[in-house]
């Protein structure tokens, strides 16, 4: 049993290029966990808000105690929770019997269903009231919740703040933010860094339904407030934003609404995606179009919407990607907040029969205030969703009006026609050509230093089954954590395992990570990366933004 408050790999028999001492490493922007460590990033936007400056005048913007254990015996008492923290989510105890999930009083803790996930997710408040968990009814979790808000507690006495505890396998990673405690318990191959980036997206989507000016002021009055009130309704949110690795494919433990009795459902989700490589890249994914169409999108938009007065944002989005985004000079979307928007429309089946006006919160562009988004997607025959994101709550009908114009000369100018044929397509038939004209490479992932884009291919086999797709999450977890680990980052990792070859390299443009046949030999691979890069390089138009359009 450990507890620390960081944990690093920094172990192994692979060769690889120290990047320690490099300056390229000390540029803030090239710290992909720079967010996941910082103690509090909301300080300096907390009494700041971009949104209010906006209404006020366009362009004008420059830039509690929580209960504590006594403290007699204090390492005693941190030692027996988190004996009973570990306990709580290891498969190692007595289960009972299968039938006691009929039982009103369930006992989540002594169900091997549940012990058995590989990933938990809880929230709750300072004062330990619960909030969520991604497995089972958080109210039948009051003990568990007890004893996190109690070891957060005992830390904090000494002036400090738990990060990680090591027990019984299981890796658990905690975050502090405003008046809530957030925790990742895993078994899988995430780093603490890792499991802390995805609290912070769950920190995120609260903030985006509530801003964090509306939160602290409920907490200050009341802190055991039950901010569930506020949440209900949106738990699909958080479970999909969660459903990006293999951990959710086997199955979710939630709890039937309405019914009296708590039963254990499964609800089994698909077993193969490439949204967690964009979330371990801190990154989103871009649509592919040719140069021409894309630029045809982003000048309709620019046309229509420029001299809509206080349009902050518009974006234009399909299967998860971003096709284009047109934005208001000196302001930028942060692809967390992306991620939240694509989120949000994913989870949204109304949106696709209505126009629908909606409130959203962007944290990372301001935690406190709201921007007005008209949703709606362009055509009954062309899913792809466009956001208009106004400071004007009263603006309904001018972006209705000109999103029907936007929609008008994409048709006319077979626009659509062009975004419908590559959502026909399970794949993009360029990308997957290529990395069929190199049979020994199976999958890669592909950064521009300069954006938060990823590129990615299909998985293919041997990764198509969930077994083989959690071995290659944990193959780039690992490459991921060692490449950008703060005390010892490296820029280059060739590395010959049993079942593949894995290279990792960090170069001042780019980041590639790439899993190859274990049969190939290192020159062969130099040889394939190095035309891999030529070709995107070549294609960097189609699958990339460089920049993006301003009003």
């Amino acid at each position: 049993m450990e507890v620390e408050q960081s944990s690093i790999r920094s172990d192994s028999t692979c060769e690889f290029l120290d990047a320690e001492g490099d300056p390229e490493t000390n540029d803030p922007e090239t710290n992909l966990y720079q967010e996941a460590d910082h103690d509090d990033p909301e300080a300096e936007q907390q009494n700041h808000s971009i949104i209010s400056e906006l209404r006020d005048g366009l362009g004008r913007g420059d830039g509690s105690t929580a209960l504590s254990p006594e403290p007699g015996g204090q390492a005693k008492a941190l030692a027996a929770s988190v004996e009973s923290l570990a306990l709580s989510t290891s498969t190692s105890a007595k289960t009972e019997d299968s039938s006691s999930a009929l039982e009103e009083e369930y006992d989540y803790q002594h169900d091997s269903l549940w012990r058995g996930q590989k990933k938990h997710i809880f929230i709750l408040s300072e004062a330990g009231k619960p909030i969520f968990s991604l497995h089972g009814n958080e109210d039948k979790l009051a003990t568990l919740f007890g004893v996190i808000q109690a070891l957060v507690s005992f830390v904090q006495l000494g002036q400090d703040a738990i990060t990680s505890i090591h027990a019984a396998g299981i890796k658990f990673a905690f975050m502090q933010r405003s008046s809530l405690i957030l925790v990742a318990a895993s078994r899988s191959n995430m780093s603490v860094q890792q499991l802390q980036l995805q609290l912070g997206d769950v920190y995120n989507q609260i903030l985006s339904i509530l801003t964090y000016s509306h939160m602290t002021k409920i907490f200050e009055k009341r802190k055991n407030f039950d901010l569930r009130r506020l949440l209900s309704g949106s738990e699909r949110l958080f479970y999909n934003l969660l459903a990006n690795d293999s951990s959710s494919a086997k199955g979710k433990i939630s709890n039937i609404p309405n019914i009296h009795i708590n039963i254990i459902i499964i609800n089994l989700v698909s077993p193969v995606s490439n949204n967690i490589f964009t979330f371990l890249t801190n990154s989103i994914r871009v649509f592919p179009l040719s140069t021409t169409i894309r630029s045809q999108i982003t000048s309709a938009i620019q046309s229509n919407c420029s001299k809509i007065k206080n349009l902050v944002f518009a974006v234009l989005i399909a299967n998860n990607k971003l096709i284009a985004l047109v934005r208001m000079k000196k302001y930028s979307i942060h692809p967390a907040d992306l991620r939240l928007i694509f989120n949000l429309v994913e989870c949204s089946e109304s949106f696709k029969s209505s126009e629908n006006w909606s409130p959203i919160c962007l944290p990372k562009f301001d935690m406190n205030g709201y921007l007005h988004a008209h949703v709606s997607y362009l055509a009954d025959d062309c899913q792809a969703c466009l956001l208009l994101l106004s400071v004007d709550r009263d603006a309904f009908f001018t972006l209705s009006e000109a999103k029907a114009k936007i929609t008008e000369k994409l048709r006319k100018n077979h626009c659509l026609e062009a975004i419908n044929e590559e959502l026909q397509q399970s794949f993009n038939a360029k990308l997957y050509q290529q990395v069929v004209g190199i049979p020994e490479l199976r999958h890669f992932l592909y950064k521009p230093k300069t954006t938060a884009q990823l590129l990615c291919p299909m998985l293919r086999h041997p990764y198509k089954s969930l077994e083989e797709l959690e071995r290659l999450e944990a193959i780039y977890c690992d490459l991921l954590h060692r490449i950008h680990n703060s005390a010892r980052p490296l820029k280059l990792i060739y590395e010959v395992k049993e079942r593949e070859v894995v290279l990792a390299w960090a170069t001042g443009t780019y980041e590639l990570y790439a899993v190859f046949e274990p049969v190939v030999d290192k020159a062969t691979v130099i040889k394939y990366v190095d035309k891999l890069i030529k070709w995107i390089e070549k294609e960097y138009e189609v699958y990339f933004i460089r920049n993006h359009a301003t009003f």
